[in-house]
């Protein structure tokens, strides 16, 4: 049995999708890779190429909606699937979800699945009142209504997600979907580490206005000048997004003192050792990995009460939710820590509680493979 995994961006595959990659692989399937930016030479391809999978270079552009090269896409799909002939294909991320889904049922690939792993920039800002994301929302939804009839189910990373496609009728009412708690974390790789001394903050994230960015940044410079022994810590990159920070505003923050940066990671977990708390303001998630990470690690969380975040966080027992965008409760939230320092001891050993129950790759990946109906097939 052969199973076609879809993606938009190669560095995911093994980060995010690694143990679901195990996983089919344990269930006897030869799998099969589709992304872009994997030439011969490249070392990713090799890392995947060395844990037995096939890999193939797809003609993909993850940013940016350029109708001729998204057909030539879709078309290289269709031929691949023509050629390899995949019993099951998946995609997950915007463009892979909706070309692939299509391809797939063009090709006739007899199960075919989707993976919403969040919403993007297309659904965030509904109020900004910007045509041009509102033009693009239209696009994407139309898009996704289209591919997401070729499927034979849906998973969702949040019930938020999942009711929103309903809502929109992106989703046929006869279309299966099922919601998953993430993509999970590997607990047994992300183990509890002693908090720090000093009081630290942490984001973690591609820097994105949506992500919450800014927020954290002022939030941060507010604290400091009551507190400026309080450190706050971001890691991340600027993204090929229209809604990324810029580097200016980035360098003022790092000349001002406001965030000690430590640039992208290919490692979050030396810097989630190093704060007491992780911070995660963002507008919309489909469920946060680095979020699930530091709980794993102990640590408490704030975020915020929006669709994916809300669901990591108990309020009050592993952590805080404050409102999208507000910087006031933000501010207030990070202050507790401060003046209750014992309050990230005992929220963190929650974190690590819920991480192992809720969250563990392994029982999210079991759930997957029985709903697309790999358990038990030889």
């Amino acid at each position: 049995m052969k199973f076609l995994l879809i993606a938009g961006f190669p560095d995911s595959l093994l980060q995010f999708r690694g143990p679901l990659i195990d996983a089919l692989l344990a269930a006897g399937l030869q799998v099969h890779i589709a992304a872009p930016d994997l030439p011969a030479d490249d070392p990713m391809r090799r890392r995947l190429e060395d844990k037995g999978l096939e890999v193939h270079d797809i003609p993909l552009r993850r940013t940016g909606m350029r109708p001729m090269a998204d057909l030539k896409c879709a078309l290289h799909l269709w031929r691949l699937m023509r050629q390899i002939k995949p019993d099951f294909v998946l995609g997950y991320t915007i463009k892979p979800v909706i070309y692939g889904s299509l391809a797939g049922w063009l090709a006739q690939v007899p199960h075919r699945f989707a993976l919403i792993t969040g919403l993007g920039y297309a659904f965030q800002g509904q109020d900004d009142g910007k045509s041009s994301r509102r033009l693009l929302r239209w696009l994407v939804q139309g898009l996704y209504s289209l591919g997401l009839r070729k499927v034979h189910k849906v998973f969702f990373q949040n019930p938020d997600d999942e009711a929103l496609f309903r809502t929109l009728r992106i989703l046929r009412p006869d279309t299966r979907s099922c919601v998953v708690n993430g993509s999970g974390v590997n607990v047994a790789e992300h183990p509890q580490a002693a908090l720090p001394v000093e009081p630290h903050f942490l984001l973690i994230a591609r820097l994105l206005g949506d992500k919450g960015v800014r927020e954290y940044a002022q939030a941060a410079a507010r604290i400091r000048t009551r507190r400026p022994d309080v450190v706050f810590s971001l890691v991340g990159w600027i993204d090929e997004n229209p809604d990324a920070i810029t580097a200016a505003e980035l360098d003022t923050w790092i000349e001002q003192g406001t965030v000690n940066y430590w640039g992208r990671l290919s490692d979050v977990r030396p810097a989630i050792a190093a704060c007491n708390v992780y911070v995660l303001p963002s507008y919309r998630e489909g469920t946060p990995r680095t979020v699930l990470e530091a709980m794993a690690m102990g640590r408490a969380v704030i975020t915020t009460d929006a669709p994916g975040c809300r669901e990591t966080v108990i309020d009050g027992a592993n952590g805080f939710l404050v409102p999208v965008r507000s910087v006031d409760a933000l501010a207030a939230a990070m202050q507790r820590f401060l003046n209750e320092p014992a309050l990230a001891r005992r929220m963190g050993a929650k974190s690590r509680e819920v991480a192992e129950d809720r969250y563990d790759v392994n029982k999210v990946n079991a759930i997957m493979l029985r709903e697309m109906g790999i358990t038990g097939r030889s």
